[in-house]
């Protein structure tokens, strides 16, 4: 059992440890990040969001089976620029990309009581070929809304298997070579990872839905068509500008507006 903290306090050695891990492995893992209080808040928001979401037709994108993707509304408390421009994460960020990035997504994985593993596979091609070895370009960052259990569906992904071509980093997770790693959290905790390490889902067997927040982030001149961000356009502009430019978004008049949920194709 992982031990939960309140928040925990990150000095430069830190920040450089999770880069290098980062860098290195294709993921790394910050303990206790975010106060208990604050998941707490989103859990409670994403419960009534859910299931407005549920009763309203493209207000879920489904992901395989009993398996859902939904995008979080700029409202409180999703919109909180402690979590999506976090001092900590932007540190870390800060180390591994080499030019501006933005964020392009905010939502959540959801798998639900029958859902099954996924196929092992990517969430971004590569950015020229497999045989061309490129520093990190995007990330995403996840944190989940209830505690990660062996039962209720953890992320599973191979090391290191983002330095590798797709057919190479298989047939060593197929030999066992590499093994696929579950990841189990705690209210709090935060990873951050490359899209291009091969990974699952794995299946929920409980009877309460596993939300896994997901924060994406690319550099600046990445196309993203698949997911976007809308952003109301008072809150827009009373960010500071460089909290605006981290941020690739439509800037709305109308944040009632109902959008249907269309991140359905995301495996390489």
């Amino acid at each position: 059992m992982i031990q939960s903290i309140a928040k925990a306090t990150f000095t430069t050695a830190n920040l450089d440890q999770f880069a290098q891990e980062l860098n290195q492995d294709g993921i790394c893992v910050i303990r206790g990040l975010f106060e208990r209080k604050l998941i707490e808040e989103w859990a409670q928001a994403f419960d009534s969001l859910f299931q407005e979401r549920q009763n309203r037709p493209g207000g879920l994108a489904p992901r395989e089976q009993a398996r859902y993707y939904l995008t979080f509304p700029w409202i409180a408390p999703f919109a909180n620029t402690e979590v999506f421009a976090n001092s900590v994460i932007s540190g870390i960020l800060n180390r591994v990309f080499a030019q501006e990035y933005v964020m392009v997504q905010m939502g959540a994985d959801i798998p639900l009581q029958g859902s099954e593993y996924q196929e092992v596979h990517r969430d971004f091609r590569p950015l020229f070929t497999d045989q061309i070895l490129t520093p990190l370009y995007a990330v995403a960052v996840n944190f989940p809304l209830v505690e990660v259990t062996a039962e209720n569906g953890p992320f599973q992904m191979a090391r290191g298997t983002h330095r590798m071509s797709r057919d190479e980093g298989l047939a060593k997770v197929a030999t066992g070579e590499i093994p696929l790693e579950s990841f189990y959290m705690q209210l709090g905790d935060v990873m951050i990872r490359s899209p291009l390490a091969l990974h699952r889902g794995s299946p929920n067997r409980t009877d309460q839905p596993r939300p896994m927040v997901v924060m994406g982030y690319a550099m600046h001149w990445l196309h993203t068509p698949k997911v976007d961000l809308a952003l109301p356009r008072n809150y827009y502009e009373s960010l500071p500008e460089q909290t605006q430019r981290l941020l690739r978004c439509e800037v709305i008049d109308d944040p009632s507006e109902v959008r249907a949920e269309t991140y359905i194709n995301f495996k390489y």
